[in-house]
């Protein structure tokens, strides 16, 4: 049975190029933007919270480009 709460836990795996191209871009854009930081900010619990933070946008720009496609 498909309900709204099944599609957001189920895997949405990829339907084409493009889908998995945009998935590798948002990862590399969060990955430049925490490389940046990770030379500009002393380390540290701020410094940890904005990694953490980068790693939650690059989740949910991913699902909702996973999510977009099912």
């Amino acid at each position: 049975m498909s309900t709204p709460l099944a599609h957001r836990f189920a895997y949405h795996p990829p339907q084409d190029p493009e889908t998995v191209w945009a998935h590798e871009r948002v990862r590399d854009l969060m990955g430049d933007v925490a490389e940046d930081l990770a030379h500009i900010l002393p380390p540290g619990r701020e410094y940890a919270l904005a990694l953490t933070k980068i790693e939650e946008a690059m989740f949910w720009a991913n699902a909702a480009i996973a999510r977009a496609g099912a």
